[in-house]
């Protein structure tokens, strides 16, 4: 599992040095796409795979589900490291997440999250200020 939060800059081309932690986590390719709280998510494309047959596997008829492929699906971009350890964030995600230069990337269970760098510190302080209810807290630390 990724874990940990990085600082890096993405350049004028939209590139991105993919932090050394997390290179061989997405070293088989990777698939990026809108997140929750606008970040982007970044998954290995193994995990991607797995989470394309769940999506097809939700109901046509049903309207969350839809709208929700439409937001999920629809702006996924297949992505590789190139031999920089690079990665180009497409600029339809670019602007999705409003990252214009300094971002971080975080370790997340079965991913990693791109943030604009004022959107995470907002999210830090607010799960700071605003812990998540006890008993969820309960049930992580016993």
């Amino acid at each position: 599992m990724p874990f940990g939060e990085y600082q890096y800059n993405l350049d004028g081309k939209g590139r991105m040095v993919v932090p050394v932690a997390f290179r061989k986590f997405i070293e088989d390719g990777l698939v990026s796409t809108r997140g929750m709280e606008g970040c982007l998510y970044v998954f290995p494309l193994a995990t991607w795979q797995h989470i394309e047959e769940q999506l097809e596997g939700l109901p046509l008829t049903d309207a969350e589900a839809r709208s929700f492929v439409r937001f999920f699906y629809s702006g996924a971009a297949k992505l590789r490291m190139d031999s920089a350890s690079r990665i180009l964030v497409p600029p339809t995600l670019r602007q999705f997440a409003q990252l214009e230069s300094n971002v971080i990337v975080a370790g997340a269970p079965s991913r990693l999250e791109i943030w604009n760098e004022e959107r995470w510190w907002h999210q830090v302080n607010d799960a700071m200020n605003n812990p998540p209810a006890s008993d969820v807290l309960r049930s992580l630390t016993g």
